[in-house]
């Protein structure tokens, strides 16, 4: 949800995933977020999943919430045939061009992940940068996990980055204000049962003040273990960062869990 300085809301119809994933202020709250980073964590998904030693030409990925492109482009840098799928026609545009830029082939496909085809085509498919637990009711995420599962080949990996919920407790900034270019972020967060909620209000160097949304479901890692357990894949292991560290229940940021159909 979008709101204006005067209190008036943009579209009051939109999930807070549909309108702040579609305004170009995004990219540059996140632009912190950049390429290194992406090739950090696709180098440790590569190595933990074994995929890295197989030749990248006989692989197939499917990236869900692809955003802008960064992960998709670097699978696709390295030889995979990528395909990246995300709801915000935005995002996906700004995926194109990067593919454009970096002189890579990348299909693209827009849709929720709750539709994703269940067609049994890809070898891995990824879902990075808390991009899942957007949804109002937990049968939702159930619901994602079952698409992903069927769009994978039978041996096929997923691999799923998610908020360590021990270590964000632990940490919590209930506020904190940087700045992101020329604007000035403020962002308040509360926890909200299950879930953590997060209001961004931008400050542009000339215009009105914007505030955006977010509101991520958390779930332990018993808990988003048996879901997937349930849905009929093979845990295998988990890592606590992009560099690849052991996850550790207090000390690590991320849980990025690896799991095979």
């Amino acid at each position: 949800m979008a709101v204006s300085t005067d209190g008036s809301v943009t579209d009051e119809s939109l999930q807070w995933f549909e309108s702040w994933f579609n305004n170009p202020l995004y990219l540059e709250v996140y632009s912190h977020r950049d390429q290194d980073e992406a090739a950090r964590c696709i180098q440790t998904i590569l190595e933990v999943s074994g995929l890295g030693k197989v030749d990248p030409r006989s692989l197939s990925v499917l990236d869900i919430a692809c955003g802008a492109g960064r992960h998709a482009v670097e699978l696709a840098r390295r030889g995979y045939s990528v395909t990246g799928n995300d709801l915000s026609r935005f995002l996906l545009e700004e995926a194109r061009k990067e593919a454009v830029k970096c002189r890579v082939e990348l299909a693209l496909t827009c849709c929720d992940m709750r539709h994703i085809p269940t067609d049994g085509s890809y070898d891995l498919v990824v879902q990075l940068f808390t991009s899942f637990g957007y949804f109002d009711r937990k049968t939702d995420d159930q619901v994602v996990i079952s698409k992903v599962y069927g769009a994978l080949k039978v041996g096929g990996w997923y691999v799923l980055d998610l908020i360590n919920p021990v270590y964000l407790r632990q940490n919590f900034a209930s506020k904190s204000v940087r700045s992101a270019g020329e604007l000035k972020v403020d962002e308040e967060r509360v926890f909200d049962g299950d879930k953590i909620t997060k209001t961004i209000t931008i400050t542009p160097s000339s215009g009105e003040k914007l505030m955006f949304s977010e509101s991520v479901r958390l779930y332990d890692k018993e808990q988003i273990l048996a879901m997937l357990v349930e849905e009929g894949f093979r845990v295998s292991g988990l890592v606590g960062d992009y560099h690849g560290n052991p996850f550790m229940e207090v000390e690590s940021s991320r849980m990025m869990i690896f799991c095979r159909k």
